[in-house]
């Protein structure tokens, strides 16, 4: 019995666990990157390269193919192996061997295996982005859930400090030091407060529930995040020069990798269609075949008159005829030779070399270079357009990125004359010099400071991140 208490304890205590788990950030991103739609449609396309690779080496091979086949004819057919035609029921099977091997083919084979390593490439710099995208995403969310819950703070604390005020002014009240509307006036914030404190709580709801489901997480009511240790972490970032951060962004970010490796496939689309041009040359080889069941007749000597007396002809003059002695044959059925014997007895190899000169194929090999062509140039564009906008992204992440760090600074600086102002309004509210309505008013630019400290803080972190990634550090390795 006490080991089934302590089984059940045990249990209890796991679940417990389970559910008061909360995620870190770095457990949310890594979580997303194994498990995220896009990030797994991405290894999928990357997997296809590894089929294509596979392909394009395949060419290098020679091919080998078995054939076979096994027919039943009855009436008039040829006999497969006599070449005579013979009404009766037979069964023939046939059989081959057949080995080729492109010599060469315009190094189109040569092509398509570049090609396919470039496409593999080019796949991996695309899941890169795609997982940086995520973790973007990811961090965006977690930092909101962060704000959010750090607004909720915010307005409790504020509440409790309404909530003293209100037992306060209740005395004053009772005491006739202040009139009954102050009463009222604190009693409709502590309303107001509750109401904001409601709509926070939401926030985080829904907030919370937008990044398990980005996560791919259905568990909504147990799933929370750690909101505690993260705060302003600049690596150096924010010290260096918007060109320094730009070549950096350019040698690392995936944006450009693709478009180029977009430009190299391009190119070699237009060398494998220019590869057409060339002459194909192919060797070959071949082993065939048969066997029939069917009879067959053959001429054998007559026993019973071995031979017979024929005239040839006559003496020319004197018309003496000429006789002459011939063999006496009579045509004798005889059954099919044994199937492994007929096999040896009908064998037959073909071995050589086939030349195919291209020479009019309908402009065909023709529109595919020009196609080609046009294609490299529209790849060249989209990698000129790619660095275009790289540099607009990280210009503006760098604007974002400064814009953000002043905006918090000055944050900080309004919050602490929103301090002084409200413990100045909050002194005079107690001693009776200003009435409830001015220093809820003072209490209410106090709270919107404070918020507003929280949402400079958090964007700036965002803002910050996002020029990091920029400068090439992975998004697994950022630090919060």
């Amino acid at each position: 019995m006490k080991k089934i208490i302590s089984i059940i304890i045990v249990f209890i205590t796991i679940s417990s666990q389970a559910q008061t788990k909360k995620w870190t950030l770095i457990e949310c991103v890594q979580y997303a990157l194994e498990n995220n739609i896009s990030v797994k449609q991405s290894e999928l396309d990357l997997a296809t390269t590894d089929i294509d690779k596979l392909t394009a080496i395949g060419n290098f091979l020679p091919s080998l193919n078995l054939g076979s086949s096994i027919s039943e004819n009855t009436g008039l057919s040829f006999n497969p192996v006599t070449n005579n035609a013979q009404t009766t029921t037979f069964l023939s099977v046939t059989g081959n061997v057949n080995v080729g091997y492109t010599l060469f083919d315009g190094l189109r084979n040569v092509r398509t295996l570049q090609r396919a390593e470039i496409s593999k490439l080019a796949s991996q710099y695309r899941l890169d982005k795609m997982k940086d995208d995520i973790s973007l995403f990811v961090a965006n969310g977690y930092l909101t859930v962060i704000l959010n819950k750090a607004n909720l703070e915010v307005l409790k604390s504020q509440n409790a400090v309404t909530q003293e005020q209100i037992d306060r002014t209740e005395q004053l009240v009772e005491a006739g030091s202040l009139p009954r509307g102050d009463l009222l006036e604190i009693k409709a914030i502590d309303a107001s407060e509750k109401q904001n404190i409601i709509n926070a709580e939401n926030n985080i709801t829904i907030s919370l529930i937008s990044l398990a489901q980005l996560l791919l997480i259905k568990d909504y009511e147990n799933f929370d995040i750690e909101d505690e240790g993260y705060d302003i972490v600049d690596g150096g970032i924010a010290d260096k020069s918007i060109s320094e951060i730009l070549s950096k962004a350019k040698e690392t970010r995936s944006e450009i990798k693709i478009a180029e490796q977009d430009v190299e496939l391009a190119k070699k689309d237009l060398q494998i269609a220019r590869g057409a041009n060339y002459p194909t040359l192919r060797a070959f080889f071949g082993y065939d075949t048969r066997y029939t069941n069917a009879t067959s007749f053959i001429q054998v000597t007559d026993p019973d008159n071995p031979s017979v007396t024929q005239e040839i002809g006559v003496v020319e003059g004197t018309g003496q005829s000429v006789v002459g002695t011939f063999p006496n044959t009579v045509a004798r059925q005889v059954g099919a030779d044994p199937f492994l014997d007929q096999l040896y007895q009908n064998d037959g190899i073909g071995y050589g070399l086939s030349l195919n000169i291209p020479i009019f194929n309908g402009f065909s090999t023709k529109g595919n270079i020009k196609r080609s062509k046009i294609n490299l140039q529209r790849s060249e564009y989209q990698l000129e357009q790619a660095e275009l906008d790289l540099e607009s992204n990280v210009y503006q992440a760098y604007v974002d990125a400064k814009g953000a760090f002043k905006s918090f600074e000055a944050a900080e600086i309004a919050l602490e004359s929103q301090q002084l102002a409200y413990d100045y309004a909050k002194e005079r509210y107690d001693v009776g010099l200003t009435n409830a309505f001015d220093f809820s008013q003072s209490k209410l630019r106090f709270d919107n400071a404070k918020i507003e400290v929280n949402r400079a803080k958090y964007d700036y972190i965002f803002k910050l991140k996002v020029l990091e990634l920029y400068f090439g550090i992975p998004a697994t390795e950022l630090k919060f």
